[in-house]
């Protein structure tokens, strides 16, 4: 990997410790529009996915409705209004990894780029970067609403246009199979990393170069 000019992170599950925040918000958003409330380990399977099509998944509501698509899109527009509303005010504790931080400022101290291609919507990514004081550290982001949501490589390549970069000139570091997907698609490296959402089983499905389970065992990686 001595080629790597560029690391580009997931968010949730990656670098922050979000996903009882996002499980906890999505219950609560089932409870508020009076649907069945998902179990953690259904929501964990759609944590890195844009929220339309992540809701989608969890919700299939056109069953038993006689309105068809129409009904689909205000249920889903309602679903994801109430997690935004759960997420703002949500008590469930979201800090960073440990050792995120000062992974990242090694890696941007040693002159590499770095960026982040999320699931998130840009609203949301742009509080997480304020909150965390890490936006100064990334020179480029995506997020779910600027392209189209992973698995498809679109928020790569535009990272990768922007700073004319090859795909083979970046690594994507993840900790769900939807970014490794995404990487793979366009013959992309990749890291899988285990504390987030899931097993280094289903990781390496995607041929990672590398599955790691520490902070650690990433940052001697680079």
């Amino acid at each position: 990997m001595q080629d790597i000019r560029l690391a580009i992170f997931d968010w949730d599950g990656t670098l922050m410790d979000s996903v009882g925040r996002i499980v906890a918000c999505v219950q609560g958003a089932a409870r508020d529009c009076e649907l069945a409330v998902p179990a953690p380990a259904q929501i964990r399977q759609i944590i890195g996915l844009s929220l339309d099509v992540a809701m989608s998944r969890l919700f299939p509501l056109s069953s038993g409705s006689s309105s068809g698509s129409a009904f689909d899109e205000r249920q889903i527009a309602a679903l994801i209004d109430r997690y935004r509303h759960h997420y703002l005010h949500d008590a469930t504790p979201s800090p960073l990894f440990s050792g995120a931080g000062e992974l990242l400022h090694d890696w941007r101290s040693r002159g590499l780029q770095l960026a982040v291609a999320t699931g998130k919507s840009r609203r949301g990514l742009d509080r997480v970067l304020d909150e965390t004081g890490l936006r100064p550290l990334f020179v480029t982001s995506r997020g779910a609403d600027e392209a189209r949501s992973k698995p498809d490589p679109l928020m790569l390549e535009q990272i990768l246009d922007e700073l004319g970069l090859s795909p083979r000139q970046a690594v994507m570091i993840g900790d769900s199979v939807h970014d490794m997907a995404m990487a793979e698609a366009i013959a992309m490296p990749r890291i899988g990393v285990t504390w987030g959402v899931d097993s280094s089983d289903a990781l390496s499905r995607h041929g990672p170069v590398a599955v790691v389970d520490s902070m650690m065992a990433l940052h001697a990686l680079l």
